[in-house]
């Protein structure tokens, strides 16, 4: 296999020096066998000869902005520079147990030795700086190009979703959260025709449709079953008459349900307001395989399924209850989790249970009595397990990179009496401050990957925007902006310097007392200041 490195390349990056061939040879080795440290720059091997840089762009998308990007068309390769590590680690994250895809050919995708793509003075790059300019044109709402600045040709809004190997159920609600990490979903209609089950789906925007359709043909909804075969529909737009489970406008939530049921309450819009997440790990519906999800979102295929994006593992709780399965109960699975490479001067069970309950209810925390850089956290099920994997696993914290899988383990053992255990195992089974307790908690709709930007709540009107500041500073944050949601003044969002410094001051201030009977509520949030 071809190494994160390229010998004789034509181009520079910055903290690269011209190497022999056999000190490339060297290296090369030395990286085959250990994996690169992250790093913003992914090298990607094996890419179609004829795909395009649009494309390839494509697969970084979901995960945060792309900024650079060479081709090596004549190596099979290309390096793809993200506007961030954060962003790259989440996207490495996504297609390490799984498989990425282009033109359903295998992609594989590790970090590069490399921190920075230099290619100012290099020939073709023109296209590009024009399939960069659309991807950003498209997200900051303007008209969609192709990667040669123009119109997309025949290429609507509306997609023709096509469910084969139909093994397990596939409802409107997880056609919604697949399709919706790729843009605003806004109308879908499902139906049967000719034996298949089939989807119409229609985007807010044109380019929306475009990265979906390239991102999800091929993939499989759950493991080794539910694939998709995504195309674009003759239709321009979607008439929706009614809002049932077979179909939904999800710009009005007024039309009746047509078929004697009550209308969709007030709250579902909220339900739905998951877009531009970067993928959330999909864990399988009620009861059924749990799939890695696809580049963590669509739930495409394990590494068992070569080809896949991992199983499109769909979070249950998404749609406040809405994807449950008479007579099932749970997706199978451990829920136990192995934490590793933790910093052991810092690091209590406390901590661990504060920074994985963001994710699922934890039950108990064991840190390693005789090799302290290891724990054990037990989840309420597998889903939160798995949910807690595909955004924690990689995240820096206290100066190490989490690693985080899935234990040997089914449960953790809590010590004997008079077993000597310096208070590393903690059961937390009935603490008050599991998140998801109540069933359609809001909490499920909130659940975003770690972020430097912050969500509190329950803020008393007594604490000023100074109070809350030095609160954050006399934890080692750096505070970077500051905003209040509501007039009421109970809701803030405040943006520190990193995300390392987000998941510390989490982990410090989530439950932290304010007086007058508030304590604060942390969270990661989608949205920056």
């Amino acid at each position: 296999p071809l190494s994160s490195g390229v010998s004789n390349r034509p181009f520079t990056m910055s903290n690269s020096t011209p190497a022999t061939d056999n000190e490339d040879k060297k290296k090369n080795f030395k990286r085959d066998r250990s994996p690169c440290s992250p790093s913003r720059v992914l090298h990607l091997r094996q890419i179609p000869s004829d795909v395009t840089e649009a494309e390839v762009i494509s697969l970084g998308l979901p995960f945060g902005k792309v900024t650079n990007l060479l081709m090596l068309k004549g190596k099979s390769q290309a390096f793809l520079e993200m506007a961030s590590e954060e962003a790259a680690v989440s996207m490495v994250n996504y297609y390490t147990p799984a498989v990425a895809q282009l033109r359903h050919q295998p992609v594989y995708i590790q970090y590069s030795n490399h921190r920075e793509l230099k290619t100012d003075n290099l020939p073709n790059q023109a296209r590009v700086q024009a399939a960069l300019q659309a991807v950003n044109a498209m997200q900051s709402g303007n008209l969609a190009l192709t990667a040669d600045g123009e119109l997309l040709p025949g290429q609507g809004s509306v997609l023709r979703v096509i469910v084969e190997n139909l093994f397990y159920p596939v409802t409107l609600e997880v056609l919604y959260q697949v399709f919706s990490k790729f843009g605003s979903v806004l109308k879908i209609v499902t139906f049967t025709k000719n034996n298949q089950f089939q989807a119409l789906l229609q985007y807010a925007d044109p380019m929306n449709a475009f990265y979906a359709k390239m991102g999800l043909d091929g993939q499989n909804i759950y493991t080794a079953c539910c694939t998709l075969r995504v195309d674009f529909s003759k239709l321009n737009s979607l008439k929706v008459k009614y809002n049932n489970d077979k179909s939904r406008d999800f710009t009005r939530f007024d039309l009746p349900s047509g078929n004697g049921q009550p209308p969709l309450e007030p709250s579902m819009p909220a339900a739905y307001g998951t877009q531009n997440v970067i993928f959330p790990p999909y864990v399988g519906a009620t009861g059924y395989a749990p799939a890695m999800g696809f580049a963590q979102g669509a739930g495409l295929s394990v590494p068992a399924l070569p080809g896949g994006l991992g199983s499109l593992a769909v979070t249950t709780p998404a749609v406040s209850g809405h994807m449950t399965t008479p007579g099932v109960t749970g997706v199978p699975g451990n829920s136990v989790l192995l934490v590793t490479n933790l910093n052991p001067e810092v690091i209590t069970p406390d901590g661990l249970f504060i920074l994985f309950g963001v994710y699922g209810d934890v039950h108990r925390v064991k840190i390693m009595f005789k090799k302290k850089e290891n724990a054990l956290v037990q989840m309420a099920d597998a889903n939160q397990a798995q949910l807690a994997i595909n955004y924690l696993n990689g995240q820096r914290l206290y100066g190490r990179v989490l690693r985080t899988t899935f234990s040997k383990y089914q449960t953790v053992q809590l010590p004997c009496e008079g077993q000597q255990d310096q208070g590393l195992t903690k059961d937390y089974s009935n603490s008050p401050l599991h998140r998801f307790r109540k069933p359609g908690s809001k909490n499920f709709q909130n659940i975003f990957p770690p972020s430097a930007t912050l969500h509190l709540a329950n803020i008393p009107p007594s604490v000023t925007v100074d109070d809350l500041k030095n609160l954050f500073e006399n934890v080692g944050s750096t505070v970077k902006a500051f905003r209040f949601l509501q007039k009421d003044c109970k809701m803030a969002l405040i943006q520190l310097g990193c995300v390392e410094e987000a998941l510390h001051a989490l982990i410090e201030l989530h439950n932290y007392d304010l007086g007058e009977n508030h304590h604060l509520r942390v969270s990661f949030s989608r949205c920056t200041i």
